[in-house]
């Protein structure tokens, strides 16, 4: 059952976004080569409690295992799709780091994933950053009232296929609200004027995952970090996006 949000609603999950969206700023200024991954988690479990909110991630049991996410944000980094577990790794130049954070503040979630090029990258992490931020877009684009859900699988698909990246198929976007994971499930693939009717109220966390190889992944013996299969790049951007008549409102932009 996919739940619409009233006015008010949005509203306060308008103000967990912008929680989010402050930590991943923060973390942004203080990624460079020689941070410990373990640092930017501990700058934004500080930064989530400072504004009166709490860690959605940590403590959080998935559909795949039984163990509790141990941190407050994930950071995954160059072959890591998902759910890297911060610790002792540290970011080197050249590294494409992706960080997702979720908050839960008066009872409602905010959810966002960013992409940073640290240092000198290569050009297929050039590449592959700038396809998938532009995957995501071409998804917001297609939030409208009366769109199929769908649609924004296929956008996202299409603005891969168009640089031959591959989508990872096995971890999906969301609905989002009281729970951190509500229906619908957002695929990143398939084709247009499919599934539900996209009605305002509607909230979606819609997270493009683009691998520069096989779309194939594996989990690591944490239980919780994503790889690709072949060890090759991947790149994630995520909003939490509500639908309205007037058109997409991304929760997650300030």
């Amino acid at each position: 059952m996919i739940i619409c949000k009233s006015a008010d609603e949005i509203r306060l999950m308008q103000k967990a976004a912008e929680i989010v969206v402050e930590v991943l700023l923060q973390l942004e200024k203080i990624l460079k080569p020689g941070v410990q991954t373990s640092f930017l988690d501990k700058v934004a479990e500080e930064l989530v409690y400072k504004n009166g909110a709490v860690p959605a991630f940590k403590g959080y049991v998935g559909k795949l295992n039984s163990r509790p996410y141990p941190a407050t944000i994930c950071v995954s980094v160059n072959e890591e799709v998902v759910h890297g577990i911060p610790g002792k790794r540290v970011i080197k130049d050249g590294d494409l780091v992706a960080i997702d954070v979720g908050v839960k503040y008066k009872g409602f979630f905010g959810d966002a994933a960013r992409s940073f090029k640290v240092g000198n990258v290569g050009k297929t992490a050039e590449r592959l950053y700038i396809a998938t931020q532009d995957a995501l877009n071409a998804s917001i684009d297609k939030c409208l009232v009366g769109n199929r859900l769908s649609d924004l699988s296929h956008a996202i698909e299409s603005r891969a296929k168009k640089d031959n990246f591959s989508v990872v198929k096995v971890f999906v976007g969301h609905g989002i609200g009281k729970k951190m994971h509500e229906d619908p499930q957002i695929l990143n693939y398939g084709n247009p004027g499919q599934g539900p009717v996209l009605k305002r109220g509607m909230v979606l966390a819609i997270e493009p995952m683009l691998n520069a190889g096989t779309s194939d992944v594996e989990i690591l013996d944490d239980k919780w970090t994503v790889i690709t299969a072949d060890r090759k790049l991947s790149c994630h951007f995520e909003d939490t996006v509500a639908i309205t008549d007037e058109g997409p409102l991304i929760l997650t932009r300030i």
